[in-house]
């Protein structure tokens, strides 16, 4: 079975470099970036099977790439971070289309799980 692409995208670098290296030592194919253009770039060259999006970001915030997202690929898998965002920002985000959403700080367990089911979901899309 391939491993599952991930997509991290969080402005705290620290929290991508540990996600990255946590899930990586797990058996996914994770990559972090740091801002929502970053994102929108990579995925442009790059297959990913979920994104990681943390939703309160400087600049283009998670919503706002959630809807590009989506807008482009359409298949794609959404799992939205929040951490002082509010509930009605989660509630956006399942309207824009993604998969789920989790709150900070994350149980890597429950993280690893979430992802192989969000990959499974689009791959029976």
């Amino acid at each position: 079975m391939e491993p599952v692409r991930v997509l991290i995208v969080d402005d705290e670098e620290e929290l991508t470099s540990a996600l990255e290296e946590r899930l990586n030592l797990r058996g996914f194919q994770a990559r972090g970036v740091n801002t929502g253009a970053d994102a929108l770039a990579w995925l442009e060259e790059t297959p990913c099977d979920v994104v990681l999006l943390d939703v309160k970001m400087p600049g283009l915030g998670g919503l706002e790439v959630i809807q590009r997202i989506k807008n482009a690929y359409p298949q794609m898998e959404v799992i939205l971070l929040t951490g002082h965002g509010s509930a009605q920002d989660a509630e956006r985000g399942m309207e824009l289309g993604a998969y789920d959403y989790l709150m900070k700080p994350l149980k890597i367990e429950v993280l690893a799980q979430l992802l192989v089911t969000a990959a499974a979901r689009k791959e029976g899309e």
